[in-house]
C-alpha cells in the first residue's frame, strides 16, 4: 500500500511539473507584455504597484495588395499607413510652405517625376511611395540621382498599358525597369497587374458613366494615386489639388500646372483644354468630382488650397450629375 501511495505521489508530482513548464513555455513564446493587465481590469493590488500599468494595443493585420506585384518576384505589395500626405505636382503648392506639415505624415506619396530637391519648403523632403505613369519613366530616369539612386527606400509603383508593361521581352517599359532593377537590386519596384488595370477602367466607368477606352480618354496618374492611397492609407491629406469648380471662380489663384515648371502651362488652361477635347485627353475635372464624392466615405482632406468636398457634392447634386462623357 505504501509503495502504491508513493507511486501515485510521484505521478502527481511529475504532472504538476509538466503543467508548470508548459505554462512557462507558453508565456515565454507569446511575450510577457501580452500578460500585462490593462487599467480597467487591474486588481486592487495591481493599482498599488509602482509606475503606470501599460496597455497593449492589438496590431491590426493588413492583407497584401494583390493588384500590385514585385517586378521580379511578383509578390504582392505589403504596405499600410495610418496617415498619408498625397502631394500633387500642382503649382498651387508654390509659396504654401507646407513642407514640414507634409513630412509629419507617416507616409508621403508623390507622383511621376515631381522633384523634392529645391522645393522642400513647399513640398517636403520625404518620399515613401512614388506612383509613376509609363510615359514618365524616362523623366524619372533623367533625374536618376535624386529619384532613383538616392531613393532606394522609396516604393515605386509603375502603371501602364499591357503593350508597355508586358513581361515577354516586348514591353519596353518593363524591360527598362528590369535593367534598372539589375543595376540597383535593392530598389523596390512594383507594377500594376493587367487585371488591376482593367479594374481602374471599370471603376472610372462605374463612377462617371464614361467608357474610358470607348471615348479614347486617359486616366491620370492622379486617379491611380488616389485609388492606391485609399487602399494603403487610413487618412489621406491631399496637397495641391484644386476643387472641380476652381476654374469657374473669378477669384481663383491661377498657377502653373507643375510647381517645378514655373513657366509652363497655366493649370486652368490645361484642365479646360482636356475637358473640352472629345478624344485622347485626361478628364481632370471629372476625376476631381469623383474624389469629392469618395471623401464622403473615406477620410480624405484637401489642402493648398483648402476646400470642403461636401460642398462640392451638394452643388453637383443640386445642379447636375457627373457628365456621361463626350
Amino acid at each position: 500500500m505504501v509503495s502504491q501511495r508513493l507511486k501515485y505521489q510521484w505521478v502527481a508530482s511529475i504532472t504538476a511539473v509538466a503543467v508548470v513548464t508548459t505554462l512557462l513555455v507558453y508565456r515565454g513564446s507569446f511575450g510577457y507584455r501580452s500578460y500585462m493587465p490593462s487599467p480597467s481590469s487591474s486588481s486592487s493590488s495591481a493599482q498599488h504597484s509602482v509606475g503606470p500599468v501599460p496597455t497593449v494595443k492589438k496590431q491590426k493585420i493588413h492583407a497584401p495588395l494583390v493588384g500590385y506585384t514585385g517586378l521580379l518576384d511578383q509578390k504582392p505589395l505589403k504596405m499600410h499607413c495610418r496617415t498619408c500626405a498625397l502631394v500633387t505636382s500642382s503649382g498651387q503648392l508654390i509659396g504654401g510652405k507646407r513642407g514640414e506639415e507634409i513630412d509629419q505624415s507617416e507616409c508621403v506619396i508623390r507622383t511621376n517625376n515631381a522633384p523634392v530637391v529645391g522645393y522642400q519648403q513647399d513640398v517636403g523632403n520625404r518620399t515613401t511611395l512614388r506612383i509613376v505613369a509609363h510615359s514618365s519613366l524616362y523623366r524619372v530616369l533623367f533625374r536618376r540621382q535624386e529619384m532613383v539612386i538616392s531613393s532606394q527606400n522609396t516604393v515605386f509603383i509603375f502603371w501602364g498599358p499591357n503593350s508597355s508593361m508586358r513581361r515577354d521581352g516586348k514591353g519596353h517599359v518593363y524591360n527598362k525597369l528590369r535593367l534598372l532593377k539589375d543595376q540597383l537590386p535593392k530598389l523596390k519596384v512594383y507594377t500594376v497587374t493587367p487585371i488591376n488595370m482593367l479594374k481602374f477602367d471599370e471603376l472610372f466607368k462605374n463612377e462617371t458613366g464614361i467608357d474610358r477606352r470607348g471615348s479614347n480618354s486617359w486616366l491620370s496618374t492622379g486617379w491611380f494615386s488616389m485609388v492606391i492611397a485609399m487602399e494603403v492609407c487610413d487618412q489621406i491629406n491631399v496637397f495641391g489639388m484644386v476643387p472641380p469648380d476652381f476654374c469657374r471662380s473669378s477669384s481663383r489663384r491661377s498657377m502653373p500646372y507643375h510647381y517645378y515648371e514655373p513657366s509652363g502651362t497655366n493649370d486652368c488652361s490645361l484642365f479646360l483644354a482636356h475637358e473640352r477635347s472629345r478624344r485622347g485627353r485626361h478628364r481632370f475635372i471629372i476625376e476631381k468630382r469623383v474624389f469629392a464624392k469618395w471623401a464622403q466615405t473615406h477620410d480624405i482632406r484637401f489642402y493648398q488650397p483648402e476646400w470642403d468636398p461636401k460642398a462640392v457634392v451638394r452643388m453637383n447634386s443640386s445642379s447636375s450629375s457627373i457628365p456621361a462623357g463626350p
